[in-house]
């Protein structure tokens, strides 16, 4: 089971709650690295507290902007010593893409560069509505072979379109965030782009994303729960 990469997706900005998280994860089944976005890097304590974090993090930061802007922000990340991950947006384009996959090689050596395509809360709705004319799975695979094309190392993806993407892709690395167990809530993400890690992994994803289902409640009870539905 600890060839899985699983991701706990830490949507706090309250460092005790992160420090909680980070110490009830740790098991001797699974690996699970934490995943910090937005709401803990933009916070007060969350920056600096990642500066200092010992263990393999992944910063869920989606860097989309002009070229030149995305890599200056991707170089003023030097100072995080730990981190294993960081996201970009394929909407940004093949060029940014590029020079960031190309800059992050001179920051740290084991950092790897995901390209996120269309995020889980969307659906073919949502797209009409701000302008694409493209279904979500043609948008996702069209986005994949740029991602791919750039140099970046895999792609993020909801477990729906990765099962498309390995169909094209033997090899690559694909992560599914719109991971919940089984009768958990979807809250704020498109329930037809939602699935259970068992689930997932039948599509053949090389990693999932687990934010509400492992944090929400008993820590410890949750990972138990994931370690039985896997074990299913």
């Amino acid at each position: 089971m600890n060839n899985r990469n699983i991701f706990v997706a830490c949507d706090t900005s309250r460092i005790s709650q992160i420090k909680k998280i980070i110490n009830q994860i740790q098991n001797n089944r699974l690996k699970i690295i934490p995943k910090f976005g937005l709401q803990f890097f933009y916070s007060r304590s969350g920056r600096k507290f990642l500066e200092k974090f010992k263990e393999d993090f992944w910063l869920d930061l989606k860097i989309n902007d002009i070229p030149q802007t995305a890599l200056s922000a991707v170089d003023s990340l030097k100072d995080l010593k730990k981190c294993k991950y960081i996201t970009v947006h394929a909407n940004g384009g093949f060029e940014m893409l590029r020079v960031i996959k190309k800059k992050a090689k001179t920051i740290n050596k084991n950092l790897k560069v995901l390209g996120v395509t269309v995020l889980t809360s969307l659906n073919n709705k949502s797209l009409k509505e701000i302008g694409h004319t493209k279904t979500v799975e043609q948008l996702v695979l069209k986005q994949a072979t740029i991602i791919k094309k750039s140099g970046c190392d895999g792609v993020v993806c909801s477990a729906h379109e990765a099962k498309l993407l390995r169909k094209k892709y033997k090899n690559l690395f694909i992560i599914t965030p719109g991971i919940r167990l089984p009768g958990d809530n979807t809250n704020d993400q498109s329930k037809a782009r939602v699935m259970t890690p068992n689930e997932a992994f039948k599509n053949k994803v090389s990693g999932i994303v687990i934010g509400r289902s492992l944090i929400k409640g008993n820590i410890k009870n949750n990972i138990k729960r994931l370690i039985d539905h896997l074990n299913q």
